[in-house]
């Protein structure tokens, strides 16, 4: 559930709900990591793309990928499971 809690909005959700029951401490963490990556992820989408039209700065959409980097690096934690915060966001909201 830890690894399946990276694969998009979907999988976050999927892990929040077949956790809920079990209250596996690995599978929450990841949760929370996987939940800022996500909101990171809305929030750049929105912020570049008003920059992208309104400014005409269309190479910062570029920046759009690194929630996926950060997915990705979430889920090689949680495969070897390890406990590690994402870097740069991992402690947002603690």
């Amino acid at each position: 559930m830890a690894i399946i809690s990276y694969i998009t909005v979907i999988g976050l959700l999927i892990a929040f709900i077949v956790n809920s029951d079990k209250k596996n401490e690995f599978v929450k963490f990841h949760i929370g990591q996987s939940l800022r990556v996500w909101i990171l992820a809305i929030a750049l989408s929105i912020v570049l793309g008003f920059i992208a039209s309104t400014m005409g700065m269309g190479f910062l959409r570029i920046l759009q990928w690194a929630p996926w980097v950060l997915a990705v690096m979430g889920a090689i934690n949680a495969n070897n499971g390890k406990l590690e915060k994402l870097p740069i966001i991992g402690t947002i909201g603690e």
